[in-house]
């Protein structure tokens, strides 16, 4: 995994501030020599992060940037973040549904049918207009209020994490349920719940990032 030397940081850094400036200058301002600097602008321009212009000097590239941080989302997987997945059965009552979404503090249940595979899923959202409607959430089973499958948008434990927060975000949803796929004896397609992936997970992850490049300087 290609990753930038603290000196390349701080090449970055001074041209981002003083755009165009040319490699002396840049050298001047880390009290280097030239020729010292010179692999670090050949692999700086070569990836990406900095354009060299002739008689002008360096300027950044914001999208060479943006293509390294992709680089370093690539190598995750939601193996790599996932979290335990809050479960119910599809014959549960919405009342019961309410008490596990504050017991284990989530925004999402998923909901298995009898077979222990994925039905649907239900919200906050879905459970709260549920309540100010005029039912009995005691007697409600929470079948009726769920998104019911196939209109669940599911993720995998190999699928990268820059596919997942487009799902999310193109979807406007807090979390996606991670499943493993299988096909029963009349050719169906089933899924089995075996994570969930949260916008805090990938907040967490971004955190985590953020700490290990402070660490490293």
């Amino acid at each position: 995994m290609f990753e930038l030397s603290e000196r390349q940081e701080k090449i970055l850094e001074i041209v981002r501030e003083e755009e165009p400036i040319t490699g002396e200058k840049i050298a001047e301002a880390l009290d280097v020599t030239r020729a010292a600097l010179r692999s670090d602008l050949a692999v700086l321009t070569m990836s990406g992060f900095l354009e060299a212009k002739p008689r002008v000097g360096y300027t950044f590239k914001e999208n060479g940037v943006q293509t390294h941080f992709r680089r370093i989302l690539s190598k995750y997987r939601v193996k790599d973040v996932k979290s335990m997945p809050v479960v119910i059965k599809d014959i549960s009552s919405v009342y019961d549904a309410i008490v596990t979404l504050f017991t284990e503090d989530i925004g999402t249940i998923y909901v298995n049918d009898e077979e222990g595979y994925l039905a649907g899923v239900v919200s906050r959202k879905d459970m709260l207009k549920t309540t100010l409607g005029q039912v009995d959430i005691h007697e409600v089973p929470v079948n009726v209020i769920m998104t019911r499958m196939p209109n669940v948008i599911t993720t995998t434990p190999d699928e990268t994490i820059i596919d997942v927060i487009k799902k999310i975000v193109e979807h406007e949803v807090d979390s996606l349920p991670v499943v493993k796929t299988f096909i029963d004896a009349e050719g169906e397609e089933k899924f089995e719940v075996v994570g969930r992936i949260t916008k805090t997970n990938l907040a967490r992850l971004f955190l985590d990032l953020v700490c290990q490049k402070c660490g490293e300087e």
